[in-house]
This record gives C-alpha cells, sequence and structure tokens, in this order.
C-alpha cells in the first residue's frame, strides 16, 4: 500500500483549488490509503475509491469507517470496477516511477511506483481510458514525475479532445526508490549528473461542455 507522500500532497492542494459542488461524483483511482478520497467526501462529493491492493482497499475503508465518511471503495484495475459510470472529477496518482527490467510486471509492494523502463505503463492507459470516464465539464486532475514525460500526457490528453496543462509543480529530494536508481536513471538520459531532485508535476484536463 502506498502512503501519503509530497505527490500525495501535492494532488491534495490541486483538489482544494478546484471548484467541486455538493454531490458531485468523484472517483479516486489508485487511492491507496484513501487521503485524497477522504478529502474529497469532506467537501460534499460522493466518492468512489479504486485500488488494485486488498490492502490498500481495507486501508481506505478503515480509515474512511474512522473519519465518518461514506465512501465507496471497490478492489479492481484501474477503470474495470467503474465501467459505464462518469464522474465529474477523476483524481490519480499512478505508479510513474521509470524502473530498470521493464519486462518483468511489478510485483508486491513496488506496484505502488514501478511503472515500465518510460515510467508511463498506467500513464499511458490513463490518457486513454480517462477522458471517457468524464462528464461534460467534468476535470481529471493526476500527478506525475517529470522523468516520466508530463508532455507526452498533455499532448496525449488534448489529442483524447480534453484541454490540459500543467497547473503545479513542486521539486523534491529524491525518495528511496529514485535513490537506488540515480545511475541507471542518468545512463538512460532521465537525470544530469548534478539533478539532485525530482519534479512532481499536477495536470489538470477538462471535458468540453
Amino acid at each position: 500500500m502506498y502512503a501519503p507522500q509530497e505527490d500525495t500532497a501535492l494532488l491534495s492542494a490541486a483538489l482544494a483549488d478546484e471548484p467541486l459542488a455538493p454531490g458531485a461524483a468523484v472517483l479516486d483511482v489508485g487511492t491507496g490509503s484513501g487521503a485524497l478520497a477522504l478529502a474529497a467526501a469532506r467537501r460534499g462529493a460522493r466518492v468512489t475509491a479504486v485500488d488494485v491492493s486488498r490492502r490498500a482497499v481495507c486501508a481506505a475503508r478503515l480509515n474512511a469507517l474512522r473519519a465518518g465518511l461514506a465512501v465507496r471503495v471497490l478492489r479492481g484495475n484501474l477503470f474495470e470496477p467503474v465501467r459505464g459510470r462518469s464522474f465529474d472529477l477523476v483524481l490519480a496518482n499512478p505508479p510513474y516511477v521509470p524502473a530498470p527490467g521493464a519486462h518483468r510486471p511489478p510485483r508486491g509492494a513496488a506496484r505502488a511506483w514501478d511503472a515500465g523502463g518510460d515510467g508511463r505503463l498506467v500513464l499511458d492507459r490513463i490518457c486513454h481510458e480517462a477522458p471517457g470516464m468524464l462528464r461534460p465539464g467534468g476535470v481529471l486532475l493526476l500527478v506525475q514525475s517529470a522523468l516520466s514525460d508530463p508532455g507526452r500526457t498533455v499532448d496525449c490528453l488534448r489529442s483524447a479532445g480534453l484541454k490540459a496543462a500543467v497547473t503545479q509543480r513542486r521539486r523534491i529530494a529524491f525518495g528511496p526508490v529514485l535513490r537506488t536508481r540515480v545511475e541507471w536513471l542518468r545512463e538512460r538520459g532521465l537525470l544530469s549528473p548534478d539533478e539532485s531532485e525530482e519534479e512532481l508535476v499536477v495536470i489538470r484536463a477538462e471535458r468540453p461542455v
């Protein structure tokens, strides 16, 4: 299960800035502990949260119960549990860390961060599938690393007919996962020799009315 970290905080700040009508339908995909789902529920939204991890689903349900908030938490792979539904707001904090051995699918806890050789194993699926989950005027808020090409995400979402742009940025010190991959990332040209921080970005994409 993925505990809330800097990317969760950055996406939470973007959520706080987003207008959200009472009763709005919100989807938190890859919910982890449920932090973002709970933040949306506190604003009166009708929230559905999804995660592929059994531990994450249990944790999110327990956290919602402790907070006295109504959040429907489902187990499944990305959008599969909510096929046929649409939402006013979709929140996504997917795995986005480039990983060696990209021919092997991530297993165990690494599913929460490893995302193939270019970090886009899940991002590309979101770009392809999320536009169809949004109601007219609906918004996708997504957080990712600059290492996994935010420009490509923006271009993909625009190609799907959404108005998309990077709206927030934050530089943070390398976490424990990236610290073990610095040399590999430099060999691939994803990090310069003097870089010691990672940039996180929030991308906002809106479906035209």
